[in-house]
């Protein structure tokens, strides 16, 4: 109900806005917008007097506005400014479009001006500026700059597809700006649970070379060591685990409760009349209790000089448990859910190999949350 509400409330605010005339937007000095609104409803009611004053005065202060800014541009040493000059033609050329989809703001605007041959002639000087200022950033072999030289490609393609050799200046600076990072997980020294130890660090490889939270991230699996040359090193290994320590615990304790019928008693008329007392018994509950647990250690080292980025310890813990009861005695003394339990039989514990997994879901959980947290700064 309330959602509803909500949702009606927002389109009646969005019905409204576009309903308006620009004539605020106007008086704030927004001449862009105010033309925006002003041809909106020019297109719903090409008639609406106060539009097409509202679109009479602010079509050409936009106009102004904008070129007065491209001038400034041209005169300025602002590194990207042909760029700058691009998007504000942009957004006249957009002003042009949109009179030219409404037929009523054509009264009002007969002749709006395109500038299409100014955004080709500085979309090539953009693609340029863009273009050598990514040549400087490969150059100085600094990853950060090689990650700004990444963007500055892409946005020299925006311009301008196919500027030049782009496409592999795009590559070239993503892999430059890419940190690699060598994945050593250090095997278990023991058989028993094998096959669970190796699922658990599959699925920590599977994590990792599908990583996708930072796209200047690789991660490499220890047997690429000889491949490439990474810039760090992340060490995982299992500190100490333990698999299926059993607890088994009983309890027994006298159950009572008052005001029972048991029995009934013959009266001098002739009724009968119930006889209340109170009932007894010994309540024994049993439990069982398999306690699998370990701890991860993660080590993010500087492969340059084996400097320690980041050591974590993640615990992991799992209770396995199994309860039941019986009793000797009258019944009536137990509660419902005594009565229920008392009903319930002993059960074997999953093999080991299953327990091994349930512990590592919290330590998988614990770090890949940190993998995240740490390689966000990168």
């Amino acid at each position: 109900m309330i959602r509803n509400a909500y949702l009606l409330i927002l389109a009646f605010a969005l019905f409204l806005s576009g309903c308006t005339s620009g004539k605020k937007a106007f008086e704030k000095g927004n001449y862009y917008q105010s033309a925006i609104q002003a041809i909106e409803r020019l297109r719903r009611n090409p008639d609406h007097k106060k539009s097409k004053s509202v679109l009479s005065k602010s079509y050409p202060l936009a106009l102004q506005y904008y070129t007065e800014q491209i001038s400034n541009l041209r005169n300025s040493n602002a590194p990207f400014r042909n760029g700058e000059i691009v998007d504000n033609y942009q957004v006249l050329n957009r002003l042009y479009e949109e009179i030219r989809r409404s037929p009523g703001a054509m009264k009002v605007i007969p002749q709006p001006r395109n500038y299409y041959n100014e955004v080709q002639t500085y979309s090539k000087l953009a693609a340029e500026e863009r273009y050598q200022s990514g040549l400087r950033g490969l150059k100085s072999g600094i990853r950060e700059e090689a990650k700004a030289a990444y963007f500055d490609f892409l946005k020299a393609n925006e311009y301008s597809p196919n500027y030049k050799d782009v496409r592999n200046m795009i590559e070239k600076a993503h892999e430059m700006a890419t940190l690699m990072v060598l994945v050593d997980q250090i095997p278990v020294p023991t058989v028993q649970f094998r096959i669970s130890v190796d699922f658990f660090q599959d699925k920590v490889e599977e994590y990792l070379s599908n990583y996708r939270a930072n796209e200047f991230i690789r991660f490499f699996p220890a047997s690429d060591k000889n491949e490439i040359k990474p810039d760090q090193i992340m060490v995982i290994s299992f500190e100490g685990f333990s698999v299926g320590n059993t607890n088994n615990f009983q309890n027994t304790r006298e159950l009572k409760r008052d005001s029972v019928v048991v029995g009934k008693v013959r009266m001098n008329d002739g009724t009968d009349r119930n006889v209340l007392g109170t009932v007894k018994a010994d309540y024994t509950e049993y439990g069982r209790e398999v306690i699998s647990e370990g701890l991860v250690s993660m080590r993010v080292l500087n492969s340059a000089n084996n400097q320690v980025l980041l050591h974590e310890k993640f615990p992991g813990k799992f209770v396995w448990s199994s309860y039941w009861a019986s009793f000797n005695g009258d019944e009536r003394a137990l509660s419902s859910e005594q009565i229920a339990r008392t009903k319930l039989r002993p059960f074997d514990p999953p093999p080991p190999q299953e327990l091994f997994v349930e512990f590592c879901k919290p330590i998988y959980d614990q770090l890949t949350d940190r993998v995240r947290a740490f390689y966000r700064q990168y």
